[in-house]
């Protein structure tokens, strides 16, 4: 961990982190498909940034999973096959946030699929982390 960065700030991320999480779960059982994907992407933000913070990175106000992504490639460069993945997750939250995006024709399968490939990225980033239930 870098000098200067408190555990209990990245405590904190991963904390918001898995409560996004958690709503993107309740969304899907409650199919609220557009809340889901949303919150979905909120979650991943969350885990990238704390990772990112945990390892020097000076926190910055950006949303898109795949810029996130860049950066922690150069410290875990076997994640760039979650490029695609990331870039599409992004759209997600732009659809439900920004009405000149549009709405995506994303479906409970599509959360589904991304929940099981974000606990895959998790894995490398935060191995102790179980998002399983």
């Amino acid at each position: 961990m870098t000098e200067g960065v408190h555990p209990n700030k990245i405590k904190d991320w991963i904390i918001i982190a898995r409560t996004d999480w958690e709503r993107t779960r309740r969304n899907l059982m409650e199919k609220d498909i557009s809340a889901a994907g949303m919150f979905l992407q909120q979650s991943i933000e969350k885990y990238l940034k704390a990772f990112l913070i945990q390892n020097g990175w000076k926190l910055r106000k950006i949303h898109r999973l795949d810029a996130l992504l860049d950066e922690v490639v150069k410290f875990k460069p076997e994640l760039s096959s979650f490029q695609d993945f990331c870039e599409r997750v992004s759209a997600y939250y732009f659809a439900d946030r920004y009405p000149p995006f549009g709405s995506l024709e994303i479906t409970e399968e599509d959360i589904e699929k991304d929940l099981q490939t974000t606990k895959d990225l998790l894995k490398v980033i935060f191995p102790e982390e179980n998002l399983n239930g």
